[in-house]
């Protein structure tokens, strides 16, 4: 098939999916926009599916393992259908005698979602939910690698649509092969375009000409300071580092710790399964052998990861992760940006000011917007982190990839995809959530004037400045 062809093609199933969704608004309801959505949550939910898309994940992307990321299929899809259960997404959603308001729910169309390769399955089956649950229909581009878990997604939830009569050309994906040029055509076809992944596809669905929600770059600093559980700490940052090998956005890269406990915390990592090892050099020349990060290491187990190192010899059995010593920032300093790894890179500082500003140098190094964590006792500190620091969210004495993207014990909402801001160059701050695919039509009646006489609004400020 040639490249026209190939576009052709695409565009046949964009025009598939403009038609599904006319018809799915025009004959929709609450219940039929729940119940599409719970048909995709149970396609990746159950058990032996939920195996067989990690299976298949890690054999075809390399990246990541299968326990892992049956954890984050179902964890990931269990909270954010807790989160969207009760929420109106169909006909009035708000009426306000006061204002004289009348606020409708609108879908937005056709939603083009490109999605990484570092979660194949999760990342598309948030998107369809939230697609679904606001009377959209959607096309998931996938990248190259994550093909064949998105074919097998699809595969699934239509296998569900069959027994509840739901229309199949609602969800559908951009077929293999992929390609710059139809992911480009999605982008410029669809109605509004959800991007995760490469800080290029970012910039792309940003400059498509299609409304778009993308995100930016993680590059998560952690602070540990004086007062802090180390033992809790430790143990905190060990489950998050090496969860689904660090394949996360929300993965600690970088630890700043404090003088005053710095030799304490380290032997609290050493028993929670990080070993610190002095070698900066080496460490940088293997894990970015010719400039780029080594695919024999990014998102690996611990004892493949060790030896691609040429560890295997020098840190001890059982280790999990690797802390590397480092003081150095910015692009001569590659340990200070994401490394895609279960390698951390360890900074001490004198005092909490100076771990502030380490931490802060990092994330406008890379990771700005994103997240910072802290595990401290001193409630002041988060809020003094909040103030300092270019970023969107402070993590505090949390495991860190599992509690950024919601948890179920903190009030973030369940998601894969975390908005940066102006930081990070998007046009959220928040996590991608059901919101973001939904718009509102508003009815809007006259109402008794409400006109403040100018004391009412200058008042005090003459009192001031004089009139």
């Amino acid at each position: 098939m040639t490249a026209v062809d190939q576009l052709t093609e695409l565009d046949a199933i964009i025009a598939r999916a403009r038609a599904a969704q006319e018809r799915y608004e025009a004959g929709g309801s609450q219940t039929r926009y729940d119940r599409a959505a719970q048909a995709v949550a149970w396609a990746i939910m159950e058990p032996g599916r939920n195996r067989a898309l990690a299976e298949l994940a890690v054999a075809t992307t390399g990246l990541g393992n299968v326990p892992d990321k049956i954890t984050k299929n179902h964890r990931k899809t269990l909270g954010l259908m807790r989160d969207i259960a009760d929420v109106p997404t169909f006909g009035v959603i708000r009426d306000d005698a006061a204002t004289g308001i009348t606020e409708i729910a609108r879908a937005m169309g056709v939603i083009g979602a490109i999605v990484p390769s570092t979660n194949p399955a999760a990342t598309p089956a948030n998107n369809i939910i939230n697609a679904l649950k606001c009377g959209n229909a959607i096309v998931v581009a996938p990248s190259p690698k994550g093909v064949a878990s998105c074919e097998a997604l699809l595969g699934y939830i239509h296998a569900e649509f069959a027994k509840i009569g739901e229309d199949p050309d609602l969800v559908q994906m951009v077929p293999a092969p992929g390609s710059k040029e139809k992911t480009q055509r999605l982008m410029e076809s669809c109605d509004k375009i959800i991007c995760t992944g490469s800080q290029n596809n970012v910039m792309r669905a940003q400059t498509a000409g299609t409304p778009a929600v993308a995100v930016g770059a993680g590059n998560v600093t952690v602070i540990v300071d004086e007062t802090a559980d180390l033992e809790a700490a430790a143990e905190k940052i060990r489950a998050s580092k090496t969860f689904d090998n660090a394949t996360s956005c929300s993965s600690e890269n970088a630890v700043v710790v404090v003088d005053a406990v710095h030799d304490d915390f380290v032997a609290a990592m050493a028993r929670a399964g990080g070993a610190v090892v002095e070698d900066e050099a080496g460490i940088v020349a293997r894990l970015w052998p010719d400039g780029h990060l080594n695919r024999a290491v990014i998102a690996q187990d611990a004892a493949p990861m060790i030896d691609a190192l040429g560890l295997g010899d020098v840190v001890p059995e059982g280790t999990e992760y690797i802390a590397v010593p480092t003081s150095g920032i910015g692009p001569d300093h590659p340990l200070s940006g994401e490394k895609l790894s279960r390698v951390l890179a360890l900074y001490r500082a004198k005092d909490f000011e100076a771990a502030v500003a380490t931490a802060r140098d990092i994330q406008l190094y890379m990771g700005a917007g994103h997240s910072v964590g802290l595990h401290s006792t001193d409630e002041a500190r988060a809020m003094r982190l909040a103030t300092a620091i270019p970023t969107c969210r402070v993590v505090v004495n949390q495991a860190h990839c599992f509690a950024t993207g919601g948890a179920f014990n903190n009030g973030m909402p369940f998601s894969l995809s975390m908005g940066c801001g102006t930081w990070g160059g998007n046009a959220i701050d928040d996590n991608l959530h059901w919101r973001h695919f939904l718009q509102s039509t508003r009815i809007i009646r006259e109402i008794p004037p409400r006109e403040p006489a100018l004391e009412d609004i200058f008042a005090d400020y003459w009192d001031v400045a004089g009139t």
